[in-house]
């Protein structure tokens, strides 16, 4: 059976993601910020939470969990080993498996936004557009088109969890957690100005956007020909990077990946 992913919009821009295996009443729901668009969703399609999977203890990823167990108690959380996190009954860490909806997930350490920050990636997931792809469910960490503020670790430790998920098989799709895909690919383009793989993607990003379409997910491979923090390695991003942000020449590459992410902090488009 196929795993079948759905998303539900919480907030002005947080995806919440449920999934499970292609007509089973039970669904895992990543990241429940808000639970009242959840609940609605489970009443509307008659369906039965068997799991919960936490990213990182941000407020708008785990705020809605209190009121979904209410709702069904017994439930089992599954997140990172974190102090800030009380409901989570399998505390998890970088290397672990977790086996859900009959799905088995290696568990990613990928701290810079957060700390406790983790991913959850299946290479068994398949459905009838994407067979036999991987599957990433990846917080705030790595977005389409960009990546996460850091918030509590440093720029080192972003870039290697960057690159963390950059190693995945290409045909991974990944499931982020924000509709920022425009913003960011406006980014890209200030960053990567003859990138036409970018150029083109934006293009159809904002067909999308304009119809009130989602453009999450991405393939990882569509990530590393357009996402510039992917990037930082190639000539284009360096030498773009160097000159607007008026750092050495020969900056390394996390260098060049913490000046990406100042330009970018400070960016709008």
């Amino acid at each position: 059976m196929a795993l079948k992913v759905s998303s539900i919009r919480a907030f002005s821009d947080n995806y919440i993601w449920a999934f499970g295996q292609d007509g089973s009443r039970d669904v895992c729901i990543v990241d429940p910020g808000d639970a009242d668009p959840v609940l609605a969703m489970l009443l509307a399609e008659d369906l039965h939470i068997s799991a919960i999977l936490l990213t990182h203890h941000h407020v708008d990823h785990i705020g809605g969990v209190k009121a979904l167990l209410a709702e069904f108690p017994d439930t089992p959380v599954y997140g990172p080993q974190s102090s800030k996190i009380d409901s989570v009954t399998s505390p998890l860490g970088g290397g672990d498996k977790l086996n859900v909806a009959g799905t088995e997930f290696s568990v990613i350490s990928v701290p810079g936004h957060t700390l406790d920050h983790i991913a959850y990636h299946t290479c068994s997931y398949s459905n009838e557009e994407n067979i036999e792809s991987g599957l990433l469910f990846c917080g705030d960490t790595l977005f389409c088109g960009g990546c996460g503020r850091i918030f509590e670790g440093n720029p080192g430790m972003m870039y290697a969890s960057l690159d963390k998920l950059a190693s995945l098989p290409a045909s991974t799709m990944v499931y982020c957690a924000h509709e920022y895909t425009q913003n960011n690919l406006r980014f890209a383009l200030y960053a990567e100005p003859g990138n036409r793989d970018t150029i083109e993607r934006l293009q159809q990003v904002n067909e999308a956007r304009n119809a009130e379409v989602s453009t999450v997910p991405s393939m990882l491979s569509m990530e590393l020909r357009t996402n510039p923090f992917l990037r930082c390695h190639t000539k284009a991003v360096r030498e773009t990077v160097i000159e607007k942000m008026a750092i050495p020449f020969d900056s390394s590459d996390i260098e060049v990946f913490a000046a990406l992410r100042r330009w970018k902090d400070s960016f709008s488009a």
